[in-house]
C-alpha cells in the first residue's frame, strides 16, 4: 500500500508524463499545420523544402540558445532569497513560449507561473514571480534598444514610426529604472499596496545588489535578442535570402513590437501574419516571406519545447539526486 504522500508524489509524475506528452503531440500539430499551410500558400511541399540544412541547423541552435539566455536572465530578476533554481526557468521560459504561438492575450503568463509553481524546489510566491516579470519586461525592453536603435537608423523611412516605437518604449522603461527611488516617493502609489510592492520591487535594483543583478540580467537578454537575430538572418540566408542582419533586426524589433499589444500578441496566425506583412514591406517575395514566417514559427516552437523538455529534465535530475545520495550513504 502506498502512503499519502507517496501517492501524492505519483499523482504529480502522472501529470509531468502527462504535459510531457501534450508538448509532444502540440509539435506534431504544429508541424502539420506548417506542411499544411506551405503547400496551400507556396506550393512547396513544406517550408523548408528547398532550404540549405546546415544553416537552418545553426538558426535553430541560436533559437534554441536564445531560450536559455532568457531564463538565466530572468531568474536574475527574482526578489531576493526568493530565486527559483535554473532548470524551473528554463522549463518555464520554454512552456510559455510554446504554448505563446498559440495562445493569444498574453496567456502564455499563465503557463510560465504555472509551469513554474509546479515544479519541485524553492518555493515561489505568486508575487515574487509577478514582480519577477515585471523587471523582466522593463529590462527586456532596454536590453533591446541597442538594436532597435540599430534597425531605426539602417531601416527605410516607411519603417521607421514603427521601430521608434520600439525605440520609446526602451527609453520609457529605462527612465523608470532609473527614477525608480523617486517613484516610490509619489503619493498615487502609496494609497495601493501593490502598486506601493511593484514600485519597491523595482526601486530595489537601484541598490548595489540590484543593479548589479539587473546587469547581468541585462547582459543576458541582449544576448537572447542578439542570438534571435542572428537566428532569422541564418534563416533567410537558408531560404535564399541574401544574409542580412538589417533585415533581420527589422522583423525582430518589429514582431516584439507587435507582442507589446495585448489583442494581437500569441497567437499562431497573428504571429505569422505580421512576420510575412512585415517582410513583404521591406521587400522580401512572397515565397520567401511565407516560408520564412512559417518557418521561424516552427523553429521557435521547436526549440521552446526543447528548452521546456531540458528544464524538466533537470529539474526532475537535481530532484532525484539529493534522494538518491543519503540512502547511498546508509548502504
Amino acid at each position: 500500500m502506498l502512503t499519502i504522500g507517496a501517492r501524492v508524489a505519483w499523482m504529480r509524475e502522472q501529470r509531468r508524463c502527462v504535459a510531457g506528452v501534450g508538448f509532444v503531440g502540440f509539435a506534431l500539430v504544429t508541424v502539420i499545420a506548417c506542411v499544411l499551410v506551405g503547400r496551400r500558400l507556396t506550393h512547396s511541399s513544406w517550408p523548408l523544402a528547398h532550404a540549405q540544412m546546415p544553416l537552418v541547423g545553426f538558426a535553430a541552435v541560436c533559437y534554441l540558445a536564445s531560450f536559455v539566455l532568457r531564463a538565466r536572465g530572468w531568474r536574475r530578476l527574482f526578489p531576493l532569497g526568493q530565486e527559483p533554481n535554473q532548470c524551473r526557468c528554463l522549463a518555464s521560459v520554454g512552456a510559455a513560449a510554446a504554448s505563446g504561438a498559440v495562445l493569444p492575450f498574453r496567456l502564455d503568463y499563465l503557463v510560465k507561473v504555472g509551469t513554474l509553481r509546479r515544479l519541485s524546489g524553492v518555493s515561489v510566491g505568486l508575487e515574487a514571480i509577478a514582480l519577477s516579470i515585471v523587471s523582466l519586461g522593463m529590462v527586456d525592453a532596454v536590453a533591446m534598444l541597442p538594436l532597435s536603435v540599430s534597425a531605426t537608423a539602417t531601416s527605410s523611412a516607411s519603417l521607421r514610426g514603427p521601430l521608434l516605437i520600439v525605440v520609446g518604449f526602451g527609453l520609457g522603461c529605462c527612465a523608470l529604472l532609473v527614477g525608480s527611488a523617486r517613484l516610490v516617493r509619489l503619493p498615487l502609489l502609496r494609497r495601493s499596496r501593490r502598486l506601493q510592492r511593484v514600485s519597491d520591487h523595482v526601486s530595489a535594483h537601484r541598490t548595489q545588489r540590484g543593479r548589479r543583478s539587473a546587469l547581468v540580467a541585462g547582459f543576458y537578454l541582449f544576448g537572447c535578442w542578439t542570438s534571435r537575430a542572428v537566428g532569422s538572418a541564418l534563416l533567410l540566408s537558408a531560404l535564399g535570402f541574401a544574409f542580412s542582419p538589417t533585415t533581420a533586426l527589422c522583423v525582430l524589433c518589429l514582431s516584439a513590437a507587435a507582442g507589446v499589444v495585448p489583442i494581437t500578441a500569441g497567437g499562431a496566425v497573428a504571429n505569422l501574419g505580421a512576420t510575412a506583412a512585415i517582410l513583404f514591406a521591406l521587400g522580401v517575395g512572397k515565397n520567401t516571406a511565407i516560408n520564412f514566417s512559417l518557418a521561424s514559427g516552427l523553429l521557435l516552437i521547436t526549440s521552446a519545447s526543447a528548452a521546456a523538455f531540458a528544464g524538466l529534465a533537470l529539474s526532475l535530475a537535481t530532484r532525484a539526486f539529493p534522494r538518491r545520495a543519503p540512502a547511498a550513504l546508509h548502504a
